[in-house]
């Protein structure tokens, strides 16, 4: 295994103090105009330094303001640069992987007195292929039917002879998953060095940088895609590394779940299928691919199992919405028991995949044998799947489905079928594959602490308990910059005037600020609900308003939002977190109710058995931390820089009859105001 330390010869060891270079006298201010030392940063960033001597490990959370990236690349670089180890930055969002890659990271290169290389690592499917370009640009007329397609794929190939790097990300419109699909670079069609490209692919140059490189960075998804291939015994495609920083940390659990779980789709099954032979436009790879002597019945039989495996998939998820339809509640629908439905599918991908390794071999042309190849193991992949769901194999996990309504669902319809599953506790799992490794782990995030300097939820969690803990406030004057208004008379949650009473507050808070608001929605139903009721008013004075859910992209959204201080925005889930709006354009935000989960998701539900059968209490021990750790990211959209003000607003009575609400309060940034709303403060 090649180590990092044979990658490059030992160096002088050069004084990276972080003290030093985040003085403000230091190197980083006089490069960066108006940079202003932190003592919460120093002090980060000695910690981290600490425990990478020691390959330790440590979890830190870091208030808005602090400058975590600073905080934890010195201490990375100066163990590259001193020690000639490999350190992996690991973050949830693009936008960070960006600000690190094309910003700080090129910053500290030009003040730190010593060479190290630093890589940007990306999923595999990212790239294009040279080579399976220029077959599909060849086939095309076999491939292609439809005249966009045909013009988006001469769009590519003009893309990729111009291209520094091959991703999908540089080009100016991205392409259709169907044409992406017949030119990204992908493991099971790859030739290799028999490869005509070999030397110009895109990714294999990005694979030498990468066992070159000395600081990786990387997202949660593909960290733990080869943390989970390395637990099953198979071959990961990081290099092997000393130590891991996991950035935006507070997500890490939801991804590690879904990691060691598995997924069956509908909608991949028929994916597979129509790319291999799509009957209504008599295309597909197996299109009169060019076949030896005696080959064409082969693949006339391919042909033929594509057809049984459509109407198996047909069949086989029709059973599953007829079950569903017998069971009680709506949503996400928990499986308890194993083999609900007679398995008619994983059998016909199963022998479908045969079928395949078979025209491979009587391919007249080995490329498209490469290509088959793909195509069969996905197949393979398939059926393994839909057995494991089925029978409910994989311990530790919780099973359910889910039914989708697509973009062009019509009346009568049934939804789109899933089957999933997902690791109930990850603590174990990431105990034994990753906290017990001989490296260090540093774990970081605005928001880990359930209250001022409590992450045990946290550690627990993720299985690391013994983890030194650093909790460190942020540099921010909150008691100047920030209000919160507390609404204590509003209807319950479940009461049937709720949404009419919080419309109206709604509206009023938004007339307080003049816009410039976010509006923070538990789930689809209540934004949906909340933009109807307070439409006709908003729209009254002209407000302009955003909403999530009807197919804008969230940084489209967030750019609409911007383009005018009187915008309103009702966003759910993803705008309670990683989203930054500086200065007035974000004035306000309203918390519509306390982000509590839903009791009926069967992940949660699974967790709280768990918790319940070794008699604790899932509310107090489980679901409280998860609601005040949400809570806290949706404060922390407010106030971004030290010259940010605004108010955040609270309209879920419970946080003041509650006993538990004190808590949530407990957990803002210590010295804000808060204030309780009477029933006449209505001007509030």
């Amino acid at each position: 295994m090649t180590h990092a330390s044979q990658i490059h010869d030992s160096a002088a060891p050069v004084a990276l103090e972080a003290s030093t270079f985040l003085a403000a006298t230091g190197p980083i201010a006089r490069h960066l105009t108006g940079f202003e030392t932190r003592p919460q940063q120093i002090e980060m960033a000695q910690a981290i330094e600490s425990c990478l001597n020691r390959h330790g490990r440590l979890i830190v959370e870091a208030g808005t303001g602090v400058g975590k990236s600073f905080a934890y690349l010195l201490p990375a670089i100066r163990r590259i640069v001193e020690h000639r180890e490999r350190v992996i930055i690991c973050t949830n969002t693009i936008a960070l992987q960006e600000q690190l890659v094309e910003k700080d990271i090129p910053l500290l290169r030009e003040v730190i007195p010593h060479p190290f290389s630093a890589v940007l690592v990306k999923g595999r499917g990212n790239y294009v292929s040279l080579r399976r370009l220029k077959l599909a640009s060849a086939r095309s007329e076999r491939l292609f039917g439809d005249a966009d397609e045909l013009r988006a794929l001469e769009s590519l190939e003009e893309w990729a002879y111009e291209t520094r790097d091959g991703t999908k990300h540089s080009l100016a419109v991205m392409p259709s998953n169907a044409l992406w699909e017949h030119v990204q670079s992908d493991a099971g069609n790859c030739m290799g060095r028999k490869c005509p490209t070999f030397e110009k692919c895109f990714y294999q140059s990005a694979r030498r940088r990468m066992e070159q490189g000395e600081l990786l960075v990387c997202n949660h998804s593909l960290f733990f895609s080869d943390l989970a291939l390395r637990a099953g015994g198979g071959r990961g495609f990081l290099p092997a590394y000393q130590h891991v920083i996991l950035d935006e940390a507070h997500g890490l659990e939801e991804v590690a779940a879904d990691h060691f779980g598995a997924r069956l789709s509908e909608g991949a099954v028929h994916h597979l299928l129509r790319a291999l032979w799509n009957p209504s436009t008599q295309r597909g790879a197996l299109s009169d691919a060019p076949m030896q002597e005696g080959g064409d019945a082969t693949l006339d039989s391919a042909v033929r199992h594509v057809e049984a495996c459509r109407k198996a998939a047909e069949g086989f998820f029709g059973d599953l919405w007829r079950w569903r339809e017998t069971q009680a509640g709506e949503g996400e629908l928990r499986i308890r028991s194993k083999d609900v439905v007679v398995d008619s599918l994983s059998e016909p991908l199963r022998e479908l995949a045969t079928i395949l390794q078979l025209v491979r071999e009587r391919a007249a042309d080995e490329s498209d044998g490469f290509e088959v190849n793909a195509y069969q193991q996905r197949a393979s992949e398939l059926s393994n799947a839909c057995q494991q769901l089925l029978r409910q194999s994989m311990p530790g996990c919780v099973y359910w489905m889910s039914a989708k309504r697509g973009k062009r669902f019509r009346a009568g319809q049934r939804p789109e079928i899933s089957l999933v599953s997902a690791a109930v506790d990850v603590a174990p799992l990431l105990s034994q594959h990753l906290f017990s490794q001989d490296i260090s782990v540093v774990l970081t995030s605005g928001t880990l602490a359930t209250s001022r300097g409590d992450c045990a939820h946290a550690a627990t969690t993720l299985g690391i308990p013994d983890a030194e803990v650093l909790v460190l406030g942020s540099p921010f004057d909150y008691a100047r910059q920030a209000r919160v208004y507390v609404e204590p008379n509003l209807p319950d949650p479940r009461d049937a005037d709720h949404i009419e009473r919080i419309a109206e507050r709604v509206v009023h808070h938004i007339h307080a600020t003049d816009g410039g608001a976010f509006v923070l929605c538990t789930s689809f139903r209540t934004l949906e609900a909340l933009v109807e009721a307070t439409l006709p008013e908003l729209g009254r004075r002209d407000y302009p308003i955003h909403a999530q859910g009807a197919g804008t992209p969230n940084t489209l959204l967030l750019n609409r939002f911007r383009e005018s201080h009187r915008s309103v925005l009702f966003g759910v889930a993803s705008f309670w977190q990683g989203i930054d709006v500086r200065g007035q354009a974000l004035r306000n935000v309203i918390i519509t109710r306390l982000p509590f989960e839903v009791p009926d998701n069967p992940l949660v539900q699974a967790r709280h058995e768990a918790i319940e059968a070794r008699c604790g209490n899932a509310f107090f021990e489980d679901s409280l931390p998860r609601a005040i750790k949400r809570f806290r990211q949706g404060f922390g959209r407010l106030i971004r820089s030290a010259d940010d003000t605004g108010r955040v607003v609270i309209l879920d009575s419970r946080i003041a009859r509650k006993p538990y609400g004190k808590l949530f309060l407990d957990a803002l940034p210590e010295g804000i105001f808060v204030e309780v709303l009477g029933d006449d403060d209505g001007s509030a």
